[in-house]
């Protein structure tokens, strides 16, 4: 069944009900060819409901809708926790990089005050011994 418009043309082979819905007049369409993919017929689109327009919930429909938002939940909260691992993962990944750079680093830094104090040593040790006295 498609939703569509009726346009006066009551002469067509498929069988039309007609169907009052929110204060229009809408005709239901059982042929297979009426414009199903055709985005002016969408009822999704267009903002008329289809056939049936309530004004409570049948309490079926409640529980199905209610269960499938849950799962939906369950489904978003299991994925969430899946990214949380993964970047905790890259995190502590990123921690122990960084632990490792910081540590060569200050191994060539001690290398290097060391060569620093030996250096200044040497030239102390190289420069000329002037007298004060004379």
């Amino acid at each position: 069944m498609s939703l569509q418009r009726p346009n006066g043309n009551s002469g067509s082979s498929s069988s039309h009900k007609k169907h009052k819905t929110a204060g229009s007049t809408c005709v239901l369409s059982s042929s297979a060819d009426d414009g199903v993919n055709n985005p002016e017929l969408d009822p999704t689109q267009n903002g008329v409901s289809t056939a049936k327009r309530r004004r409570g919930r049948n309490p079926v429909d409640k529980e199905y809708r209610s269960l499938k938002r849950l799962l939906r939940n369950r489904v978003s909260a299991q994925q969430a926790r899946e990214r949380k691992k993964v970047y905790v993962s890259d995190l502590e990944s990123r921690a122990n990089e960084l632990q490792n750079n910081n540590d060569q680093l200050e191994e060539k830094i001690s290398t290097l005050t060391n060569e620093n104090t030996m250096l200044r040593k040497m030239l102390i040790n190289t420069r000329p011994k002037t007298d004060d006295n004379h």
